[in-house]
């Protein structure tokens, strides 16, 4: 039997995402190609008789590999996450602020020229334009996105009529349960947040996309939650190659500056904020808008794109194409 050399990892896309296939925007031929980093019996049987605690300890490790964090989250989805408390969500608060949002218009040459090798196009970096302050008020936000166990619960609760697509034939795999849920739309975002505030009477909501963007990116206004170079593997992006979703916090590298986890990779999320021209900018008419006209704004990155795609200042969206891997966190107001 002729044993075939490895090919090196995929690091760029040819063409446009939105025109080719899905495996073609993820830079991977139509053939299977096995993910770099895979789960396997020897990967879990260090975990067995491990406590939760020291699971999670585990898994927060940013000295231990990708592969090791993943055996750990995967055995706390089978024990139970006690970091998943579907009615009371852990929300981090963050203080009134003046904010700074997007990307001043001089770096768009540079950053495009970065990018353009994912199939990153002019018009999107422009959105990100120009560079603004804005005043927030103070607000929670979730230390997690939404997991699948939380959004399970939802659904036996409230009989939602919006089962994700990830879930196939409508089944929950247990070993996703903490990983984030997605392929929702944003109204099951929307409506996750108003049952959730009814059951808690607290004022559960999907975080504006100015809050969004000032608790990945910090005081310092970011390009990544950890800084401003490129650390491939500090996030759950193509560059990882899991491909698929992780268990929430697997990735303590990536935590932005108030602690927060996933805000870049594992999967993109949902804003309450329709796309809009920043002060002093213009409205960008690229293949999202002429598909869609008003949409919602998405952020963070997903295990499926690279990494151009988990800049903090990044406005994407839903564009109707099954590649699009979106969740969504909660906020929630502060009076």
């Amino acid at each position: 039997m002729e044993i075939k050399e490895k090919k090196a990892w995929p690091d760029r896309v040819i063409g446009n995402i939105n025109e080719i296939s899905d495996r073609a925007a993820m830079g991977l031929p139509e053939h299977y190609v096995a993910p770099r980093v895979t789960l396997s019996n020897q990967t879990l049987a260090p975990f067995y008789d491990q406590s939760n605690d020291l699971l999670v300890s585990t898994l927060r490790d940013k000295e231990n590999s990708t592969e090791h964090r993943l055996g750990a989250g995967t055995m706390l989805s089978l024990k139970g996450d006690d970091r998943i408390k579907v009615y009371e969500p852990d929300m981090v608060e963050i203080e009134s602020a003046k904010a700074q949002i997007g990307t001043v218009f001089e770096s768009m040459d540079e950053l495009y020229e970065r990018f353009k090798k994912y199939g990153v196009q002019r018009s999107w970096v422009q959105k990100e334009g120009p560079r603004f302050e804005y005043e927030l008020d103070a607000f929670r936000i979730a230390r997690y996105p939404v997991t699948n166990q939380e959004y399970q619960a939802f659904l036996e609760d409230s009989e939602f009529d919006e089962i994700p697509t990830s879930w196939q034939f409508g089944y929950m795999n247990i070993l996703d349960s903490n990983k984030p849920v997605y392929t929702v739309t944003d109204r099951a975002a929307t409506a996750y947040t108003e049952w959730l505030s009814a059951k808690t009477g607290r004022k559960f909501r999907l975080p504006t996309e100015y809050e969004w963007e000032y608790a990945a990116a910090g005081e310092k206004g970011y390009e990544y939650p950890w800084g401003n170079d490129i650390q491939v593997d500090a996030c759950n992006t193509m560059e990882t190659g899991l491909l698929s979703t992780s268990p929430i916090g697997m990735f303590p590298q990536s935590d932005s500056p108030f602690g927060l986890c996933d805000m870049a990779g594992n999967v993109e999320e949902y804003v309450s904020t329709h796309y809009h021209a920043y002060p002093g900018g213009s409205i960008v008419e690229d293949d999202l808008y002429l598909k869609l006209g008003l949409y919602r704004i998405a952020r963070g990155g997903a295990f499926n794109r690279f990494i151009d795609l988990a800049r903090c200042q990044r406005r994407h969206g839903a564009y109707p194409k099954s590649l699009y891997a979106i969740g969504f966190r909660l906020a929630e107001s502060i009076t």
